[in-house]
C-alpha cells in the first residue's frame, strides 16, 4: 500500500513534519515514508489521501478496556479476595467482543495499555494490546505482554478490605502489605538466581507464582504503575520505589503538578487522566484540567489517558482538547497520546511515531485533530484499513 498526498506528523525525535508526503506499507510495517517526490513509482495499490492529515495511531496508555463490561454486572477488573496478586494476567480477563473497541478504532486509537482494577496493592499485570481484530482472540492482538505490574495506593484498595476485617484498612496498611511482598520477592529472585548461576538445581526455591511475576520488576526489566491521586500517595509510590530500586510509573497523579520537582526526579513518567470526570472521592479535591500542562511544561514525560470506562476510551481526543485548554503546549498534548505514552509504557519500539520499521498504525483527519467536531477520517492498523468515515 502507497499513501500519497497526506502531511505528515512524525511524532519522531525530531518532531519531523512531512509537508507533501508518501507512507509505504509493505507486511504490516511502514517501509518507507518522505517526501511525495522520492515516492516510488511502481507501486499498484496506491490511496490518494488528498492533503489530509497523518498521526501515529492514538495510545491510551491506561484503561480497562474489555476488563469492565458495557454494564456494571460485567466486570473481571478487581480480584478483591486477596490484596496481592501480581500473578494475575490482565490477558486473561479482556472481552474482544466488547463495543468499545470498535469506539476505538473509529477515534483513531490503535493501541490501548489494559490494566486490572485497583481494589488490590498489588492487582496484576499490564498488557499493551491493539484494538483490531475486535471479537478475535486476544493473543492475536499483543504488543507486548508484560508492560508493567499494577500498584494501588489510597482509597481504592482501603474501601475494598476495610469491611472484610483483613489488612489493608489503612494507607499504612497497603503500604506494609506491598513492602512486604516487595522484600519477599527480592529475596526469592537472589536465591534464585544464585541456584541458576551454580547449577544447583537443589538450591532453586519452591515454585511460587507471586514471587515470580514479580521478577521482572525486580530486575528493572519492567515498571510498577502505581495508581495515586494525591501527593501523599504519590510521595509513598517513590518511597517504595526507591526502597526496591524498582521503575516507577505515576498513574492518574492528580496532584502531580503541586510536586513536579521530585516527580521529574524520581519516576519515569505519569499517565494523567482522567480529566472528564468528577470529584467522586476526596483525594480528587485538586483535580484540574491544568495538571498534565503543568508536570509536561516542567520536564515530566506525560501521557494523557481516559482511564476507561471513567471516561470513555473514544473519548481520548476530548481529553486531550480539555488539557491543552487548561494550558497544555499543544505538540506535548499530541505527543502525550503517541510518542509518550509508547516511551512510557516500552512500547516505543513498535509503535508511538511514523517510522520506517515501526507498525503501520496511522490516522487520518481532514483538520486539525484537535478541534473535536472534526471526526477522524480514516484508521489503519497493522496496515489494514480498519475504519473509513466512506464505510
Amino acid at each position: 500500500m502507497l499513501i500519497t498526498n497526506v502531511k505528515i506528523y512524525t511524532m519522531n525525535d525530531a518532531d519531523e513534519v512531512i509537508d507533501k508526503g508518501y507512507i509505504l506499507i509493505k507486511n504490516g510495517i511502514i517501509n518507507g515514508i518522505g517526501k511525495m517526490e522520492a515516492a516510488p513509482s511502481e507501486e499498484s495499490d496506491i490511496i490518494d489521501m488528498k492533503g489530509a492529515l497523518a498521526y501515529p495511531g492514538l495510545i491510551d496508555a491506561h484503561n480497562h478496556l474489555g476488563v469492565f463490561g458495557e454494564s456494571s454486572s460485567s466486570s473481571d477488573g478487581n480480584e478483591d479476595t486477596d490484596p496481592i496478586t501480581p500473578q494475575l494476567r490482565v490477558i486473561d480477563a479482556i472481552d474482544t467482543d466488547n463495543i468499545y473497541f470498535s469506539q476505538a478504532v473509529r477515534a483513531g486509537i490503535t493501541t490501548v495499555v489494559v490494566s486490572p482494577g485497583s481494589s488490590n496493592p498489588i492487582a496484576g499485570q499490564i498488557s499493551a494490546i491493539k484494538t483490531s481484530a475486535a471479537g478475535c482472540r486476544i493473543d492475536d492482538m499483543i504488543v507486548k505482554e508484560k508492560v508493567a505490574i499494577k500498584f494501588a495506593l489510597g482509597e481504592n484498595p482501603k474501601s475494598s478490605y476495610y469491611d472484610k476485617d483483613q489488612m489493608p484498612a489503612t494507607r499504612m496498611g497497603i503500604a506494609a502489605l506491598i513492602r512486604e511482598t516487595l522484600e519477599k520477592a527480592s529475596r526469592y529472585e537472589k536465591q534464585k538466581q544464585s541456584a541458576e548461576s551454580d547449577g544447583k538445581q537443589s538450591d532453586l526455591p519452591e515454585y511460587d507464582p507471586k514471587n515470580e511475576a514479580l521478577i521482572p520488576l525486580i530486575r528493572r526489566e519492567i515498571s510498577a504503575h502505581f495508581h495515586a491521586h494525591t501527593a501523599g500517595d504519590i510521595y509513598t509510590a517513590l518511597r517504595l520505589a526507591r526502597e526496591f530500586n524498582i521503575r516507577a510509573v505515576i498513574v492518574h497523579g492528580t496532584e502531580g503538578h503541586r510536586i513536579c520537582s521530585d516527580l521529574k526526579n524520581e519516576c519515569e513518567g505519569v499517565l494523567s487522566g482522567p480529566i472528564l470526570t468528577d470529584i467522586s472521592k476526596p483525594e480528587l479535591k485538586n483535580l484540574t484540567p491544568s495538571s498534565a500542562g503543568i508536570m509536561s511544561a516542567n520536564g515530566i514525560p506525560v501521557a494523557i489517558i481516559t482511564d476507561h470506562p471513567e471516561t470513555p476510551v473514544n473519548h481520548l481526543i476530548i481529553c486531550v482538547a480539555a488539557a491543552v485548554r487548561g494550558g497544555m503546549d499543544r505538540n506535548n498534548a499530541l505527543r502525550a497520546i503517541t510518542s509518550e505514552p509508547a516511551r512510557i509504557c516500552g512500547i516505543f519500539d513498535r509503535v508511538g511515531s511514523l517510522e520506517t520499521g515501526k507498525d503501520a498504525d496511522i490516522v487520518f483527519f481532514r483538520d486539525d485533530p484537535l478541534n473535536i467536531t472534526v471526526p477522524s477520517l480514516c484508521t489503519i492498523i497493522g496496515g489494514k484499513i480498519v475504519y473509513s468515515d466512506s464505510e
